[in-house]
C-alpha cells in the first residue's frame, strides 16, 4: 500500500535573476515578503538552475485591492481571469526578469 505524501509547507524559493539589487528590491519592497533566511551565490548554468521557473502563485484574499496595490507600485498586470476549475480568480505578473508570478483569490 503506498503511502500519501504530505506537504507541509513551501521550505524555500531560489529565485535566479540578472540583477540581485534590483530583483530583491521587488520581492520585498513591491511585494513586501519578508526573507527569512537569504543566500547569495552566482547562477549556476546546470541542473536545476537551468529549468526555469513555470510561475509561483501567491494566495490573496482580495485580487482587486491585491491588483490595485501592485499597479500603484507601478507593477503591470495581466487582466483578472476565473479559473474555470475553481472559479477562482487570479492575474499574472512579471518580477523583473520577466518570471511569472501569480495572485490567486481564496
Amino acid at each position: 500500500m503506498a503511502s500519501v505524501l504530505k506537504l507541509n509547507k513551501i521550505h524555500h524559493i531560489a529565485i535566479i535573476c540578472s540583477d540581485y539589487a534590483v530583483s530583491k528590491k521587488f520581492y520585498t519592497e513591491i511585494l513586501e515578503l519578508e526573507p527569512i533566511k537569504e543566500t547569495y551565490r552566482a547562477a549556476r548554468p546546470s541542473r536545476p538552475e537551468a529549468c526555469g521557473l513555470r510561475h509561483l502563485a501567491f494566495e490573496v484574499d482580495d485580487i482587486m485591492i491585491s491588483v490595485d496595490i501592485l499597479k500603484q507600485k507601478g507593477v503591470i498586470t495581466e487582466p483578472v481571469r476565473t479559473d474555470e476549475l475553481t472559479g477562482k480568480r487570479f492575474a499574472f505578473f512579471a518580477d523583473p526578469d520577466g518570471l511569472p508570478l501569480e495572485l490567486y483569490e481564496t
